[in-house]
């Protein structure tokens, strides 16, 4: 480590400034076990387990040291002396220690905010330093360690002083205000104690983000969940109910009375116009309480957004303390003191909430960076990354230095020691993948064949990442700490670096891999499997198939050859005989796989809708296209080949390791998620059984309307959205009965076929390769104990909520890009069919099939004036009123017209952009007819599911271009950058199958995932 001195900070500068101890320049910092324990004690979870995070990356030059468990560290806290003066004179004691076991080679510098402590210690140890972040009027003379060792680390001073000011703010605040905003919070016991007596209620609190002002709702967690009475969310109504308590708070709350118990509202509401809603109308009361303590603040960096300038001078010429509003609305204004707000206004900056006072409106917070632009696709790519939580950092020199070398001069081989070790199925076995067109990161292939004895022998055959990835090395932390590729609409963010994502762990075409396998024998006539193997294997894949060309050779269309690369060079005769083996293999492959199906199906396996878009763009960002799943028979035949081998892996892994095996866990649903299911499937005549899986597959397979397929989408995306989410869990931690999968309808589940781009899958590959393995001692060494693989889920599920909830928001981002450029009132493409699938109060929730987006189309609008339609059927606004039914909403003018919309409807929406300075774009739809949408001819004769693929849209990202235009001259450079990032590119980033493959139950418009 290439460092001048050691730091040691004291445990209040750990407490005040961890995020300047962050900065990667920042080395050789011992953070004292002391220190530690005193930002777990006083700050929290959060807090405590951003030092943990800090001490467990490999990447940065930092170390715990126990001084309380060393013999010559420990001290004894003195009568009468305060646990602050026992606390930094052990961490000075301890660090003369260390000052000494490094055998007085290497200065230490102890860094406190304890003017006391610079006097006492500042010269009592040669080599041993004791001075502070910066200069205090008290300790003036004392040099000071930024100014001092990093007078040139800008950001690193900005952040001390936003920090500083926020933190002089907060007390000038105390000491001023006397009138309190906020009843005071419970202790921590009194909590404690009601939660155990059942008078409060513990859960974490989820903001409603079309109302953030007035609704938010709290899901019983733990204790509360199983010994209440409550069936349903707790409504808190209100900010003063909230009492400071934001968004993902773990919180507790004392029920209403209930004569004071309020609905939801029941109108669709602008996102900057939720608290003038108090006077609408609201559905059946629910069970209503108020916030009484915090058990936990979950806060985070946040982006906002900084006022504009007649705003800032509206505050007056005092006006260091500012209000801005977050990116997201669920998060209430923060008030920062800064003196930049002019020069930021155009920006989005990142900061950090430090407190909420009971004698505050607003939490008080500080600045910590800037992003980017406000609308420059780079900022707000950047600032969906952080309120994703999402941290894309360079793979570092450590980490790439354990990556394998295939180079032209130096290609990877086959070892031989590999070779005596595994089954080598090279010579024996047609190895083929199906992929997306591009796939780069191809990490499952398939075989099929016939055995001597004429039973079949179906395998499954998975990338062995884990034999690059060695358990605790840099590259395995890095992964374990991203637990996911992410996918956003115009790039991904890989989990392995591309030597192993995008090469030797990639299963291509005629090349030699390493990979564990599941091969079945089966019955050759019913399918059933009559013994199982699993293993290492090396294999060799013939062919790498495209999922359209797949399906052509399924449907006997043999001419699509043209295009696979691994026939072109054949002489007719071999090209005939290799054509034969693989449509004999496709077609046994989908038969014994609608066989799998069908027996998933009678056990009650759900097949739902989402509503997925990929947003495909060429090399300049321009959009291609906007594409809705196209489901094909190979789709299917894929996902449940690799449904198979998760189920098969896990009941695997969880008899050998009954208590440390990782499952994937689908709890059954709230049933009364389901009322707006069964109330719209009741509107056109349908009746839903939601008692079961099985019930509930029965019943929407018979929801059809022969003469509208959208209905029984529809019907499945709202059982969709009604679903549970889908969790990784150690096996350790819950009972076997709680194992099951609700949507697939199987009793063990787990992740096995991705490992390239899913760190719970080489959890699993490592569980599996220790259940098979001879040498049981050394593979079990390497598992997690059931304790630390309960947090590992923790972490994952969470990674993998971030990673659905960005790729959502990147979608929303092109897709209000596709449509921002466009004018509504003339271009065709702004014209859709759509279908109503909700009433509210004021308004209908409507689908857009073409594009597959959802949103709202207001019936009466600010100015009160209501929808109406003329005989042309076109639409306008009159004065008049709304009546809403259970299945329908009825308009009428004053002049006594009237227009009513059912559900199912289809009707004709334009599609706008409803712009905002301050969070993201939306798109806007407003019903201009009660007719459906009739495609012209002349684009109905080449129109594709979505949209014509012949006319790219090229004026989507136009700023983007002309930037990249006018720095040309970089291009190699980012070329060199991304290289040495070792992050990809990707033609076709949103990896259609690799969701499918999961069978994710996922609407990722309402945080679900299977």
């Amino acid at each position: 480590m290439d460092v001048t001195h050691y730091v040691i900070p004291d445990w209040k500068v750990v407490q005040d400034y961890l995020e300047i101890l962050e900065f990667p320049e920042l080395k050789g910092i011992i953070f004292m076990q002391t220190a530690c324990q005193a930002v777990q004690h006083q700050r929290g979870w959060r807090q405590y387990n951003k030092l943990r995070s800090l001490l467990k990356d490999a990447r940065r030059d930092c170390i715990l040291f126990a001084n309380e468990f060393q013999q010559h560290c420990y001290l004894l806290r003195e009568r009468g002396e305060s646990m602050e003066k026992w606390q930094t004179r052990s961490i000075y004691n301890a660090a003369v220690w260390y000052y000494h076991h490094c055998q007085d080679r290497m200065p230490i510098v102890m860094v406190t905010e304890d003017e006391e402590a610079i006097q006492q210690y500042g010269s009592e140890t040669e080599g041993v330093f004791v001075i502070s972040f910066k200069v205090f009027p008290a300790v003036v003379c004392i040099r000071n360690y930024l100014d001092n060792f990093w007078p040139d680390l800008k950001a690193a001073h900005e952040l001390w002083d936003s920090i500083l000011q926020s933190r002089r703010e907060r007390e000038n605040e105390s000491q001023e205000s006397g009138g309190k905003e906020y009843p005071e919070h419970l202790p921590l016991e009194v909590l404690e104690a009601g939660i155990k007596s059942g008078r409060y209620i513990q859960g974490i609190l989820n903001v409603n983000k079309h109302r953030a002002q007035m609704e938010a709702f709290v899901r019983l967690q733990g204790a509360s969940s199983k010994d209440s009475d409550l069936v349903s969310d707790i409504l808190i109504h209100g900010m003063k109910a909230r009492n400071r308590s934001i968004h993902g708070d773990v919180v507790v709350v004392e029920l209403l009375p209930k004569d004071e118990w309020k609905g939801r509202t029941a109108a669709l509401c602008e996102n900057d116009n939720e608290d003038k809603a108090s006077g609408e109308s609201s559905s059946e009361p629910m069970p209503t309480g108020r916030v009484v303590g915090i058990l936990q603040k979950n806060w985070r960096d946040y982006v906002v957004t900084f006022p504009a300038k007649e705003e800032v001078q509206s505050q007056g010429k005092n006006a260091q303390k500012i209000l801005v509003t977050p990116w997201d609305y669920r998060i209430p204004k923060i008030r920062i003191s800064t003196q930049q707000a002019e020069a930021l206004q155009d920006f989005r900056v990142v900061v950090r909430i430090d407190s909420w006072e009971s004698t505050s409106v607003y939490p008080n917070g500080h600045f910590v960076r800037v992003l980017g632009r406000i609308r420059d696709l780079e900022g707000e790519i950047a600032t969906i990354l952080v309120e994703n939580s999402i941290s894309v950092v360079p793979f570092s020199e450590a980490q790439m230095c354990e990556m394998p070398v295939n180079t032209p001069e130096n290609p990877w081989k086959v070892s031989p020691e590999e070779e005596r070790e595994r089954k080598d199925l090279r010579r024996t076995h047609l190895v083929f993948s199906i992929d997306p067109k591009g796939c780069e990161d191809v990490d499952d292939t398939l075989s099929v064949r016939t055995l001597n004895n004429g039973n079949l022998e179906l395998g499954v055959h998975i990338a062995d990442v884990t034999h690059f990835v060695a358990p605790n090395s840099y590259i395995d932390i890095e992964a374990r700490t991203r637990a996911t590729t992410y996918y956003l609409a115009d790039r991904r963010y890989d989990m392995l670096p591309s030597i192993l994502s995008a090469d030797l762990c990639s299963l291509l075409g005629g090349v030699d891999r390493y990979a564990v396998s599941v091969m079945w024998e089966l019955d050759e006539i019913t399918y059933e499997i009559k013994k199982v193997w699993y293993g290492r294997t090396i294999i060799r894949s013939a062919y790498q198939l495209f999922y359209e060309a797949a399906q052509e050779l399924l449907d006997g269309n043999v001419s699509i050859i043209e295009d696979i690369p691994e026939f072109k060079d054949l002489d007719e005769k071999s090209r005939q005989a290799k054509l034969e083996e693989l449509l004999w293999a496709i077609g046994k492959l989908t038969d014994i796989a609608r066989h799998i199906r069908a027996k998933r199906d009678r056990c009650g396996a759900l097949e739902l809708e989402g509503v997925e878009i990929h947003v495909q763009l060429d090399e300049k960002k321009n959009i291609h296209d906007l594409i809705s799943r196209q489901p094909l028979e190979v789709h299917e035949m894929v996902a449940e080949c690799m449904i198979l081998a998760n189920h098969w892996v896990a009941k695997k892994i969880w008899e050998s390791f009954p208590h440390q095996a990782l499952l994937r866990q689908h709890p059954p649903p709230h049933q009364e998620f389901f009322s707006e299911l069964r109330e719209c499937a009741k509107a056109k005549g349908f009746s839903i059984d939601t008692r079961s899986n099985k019930t509930l597959a029965d019943s929407l397979g018979n929801a059809k309307d022969p003469s509208d397929p959208v209905v029984n989408r529809l019907l499945r995306s709202m059982a969709t959205q009604a679903m549970s989410n889908a969790l990784y869990v150690s096996t350790g931690s819950c009972a076997e009965a709680e194992f099951y999968h609700y949507g697939l309808a199987l009793d063990k589940y787990t992740h096995f076929t991705s490992p390239i781009r899913r760190y719970p899958d080489i959890v699993v590959h490592r569980l599996l390769t220790a259940a098979v393995s001879k040498d049981k001692m050394e593979t079990e060494e390497n598992l997690f104990s059931s304790k630390d693989l309960e947090e590992l889920c923790r972490h994952i599920n969470n990674r993998n909520r971030a990673a659905q909830h960005s790729q959502k928001q990147s979608t929303e981002l092109f897709q209000c890009m596709y449509f921002k450029d466009r004018d509504p009132e003339t271009e065709e493409r702004c014209i859709s069919d759509g279908v109503i699938y909700s009433i509210r109060t004021n308004g209908v929730l409507v689908f857009i099939p073409r594009f597959g987006i959802k949103g709202a189309a207001y019936l009466k609008n600010k100015d009160g004036l209501v929808l109406s339609c003329g005989p042309d059927s076109r639409s306008e606004w009159k004065p008049g009123s709304l009546q809403r039914f259970q299945n329908k909403i009825t308009s009428t003018t004053t002049g006594g017209d009237s227009l009513t919309f059912h559900l199912f409807d289809h009707v004709t929406v334009r599609i706008s952009v409803q712009t905002s300075r301050c969070h993201s774009d939306t798109i806007r739809l407003e019903i201009i007819s009660n007719k459906p949408y009739m495609i012209p001819n002349t684009e109905l004769s080449h129109q594709s599911p979505l949209l014509l693929k012949s006319e790219l849209v090229k004026e989507v990202t136009k700023s983007v271009e002309e930037a990249q235009l006018a720095q040309e001259v970089k291009v190699n450079t980012i070329q060199e950058e991304y290289q040495e990032y070792c992050q990809t590119k990707g033609r076709s980033l949103y990896m259609l199958l690799e969701e499918i493959r999961d069978l994710a139950l996922l609407d990722v418009s309402n945080d679900h995932g299977t």
